[in-house]
């Protein structure tokens, strides 16, 4: 279980609840993912103890990814809130190409290294600007509410929110990105972490892959 709690007391209005998809076949079998890709029946029950722990947390709306995996978890949301989900392409998970559907295994040695751009993909300076402005619009849209956003997106994109456009301040850089782990980032600026990659909500569920696993 991941779990940092920086402020005690209860989630103030206009929260974003940044949250990873549930997990998937290719996440279990270390595969890098194609945009259609569905949760498996672990990832389902993720996304259904995540929903419940939402429920009493005052989501207004929903935000997510358009892709399948997101999609489905997002879905799960806002059926347990009964909030509004829109799509929003920029938080899509970077783009690997004609590396997406192939094992890591059969990948070049590091597809995640700073200098490393995926043949057909995204180069890292591209996908840090596409959630930039996907940061944004959230932001933008959260200030607008009195309850709190669920932003539903990808293991990459809450790394480069949290690490590049929130700050970690003294805090270590988190390893891994749990599926349906959430994280809680204050609306207004300067914005300020108040929980980070909680998984508490699937304490009873058994891992079903190591957190070395297919990341994205």
């Amino acid at each position: 279980m991941s779990r940092l709690t920086l402020v005690q007391g209860p989630i103030p209005p206009r929260s974003i609840l940044l949250i990873r998809h549930g997990e998937t076949v290719a996440n279990a079998s270390r595969v890098v993912q194609l945009p259609d890709a569905p949760l498996s029946e672990h990832g389902v029950r993720q996304a259904a103890r995540l929903a419940i722990r939402l429920a009493s947390y005052g989501v207004e709306a929903v935000v997510s990814s358009d892709f399948a995996r997101a999609r489905i978890t997002a879905e799960q949301i806002c059926a347990a809130t009964a909030a509004p989900v829109n799509f929003l392409p920029e938080l899509r998970e970077r783009n690997f190409g004609i590396l997406r559907g192939r094992p890591y295994s059969e990948c070049p040695d590091d597809i995640f290294a700073p200098d490393y751009v995926p043949p057909q993909g995204e180069a890292w300076d591209e996908f840090h600007a596409r959630v930039a402005r996907a940061w944004s619009k959230v932001t933008a849209l959260a200030l607008e509410m009195r309850g709190n956003i669920a932003v539903v997106t990808h293991g990459l994109v809450c790394r480069s929110i949290v690490e590049r456009l929130v700050g970690l301040g003294d805090l270590p850089a988190p390893a891994h990105w749990p599926n349906a782990s959430l994280t809680i980032i204050s609306a207004e600026a300067p914005h300020r972490l108040k929980l980070l990659n909680c998984t508490e909500h699937l304490a009873d569920l058994a891992p079903r892959h190591s957190p070395q696993g297919g990341p994205v």
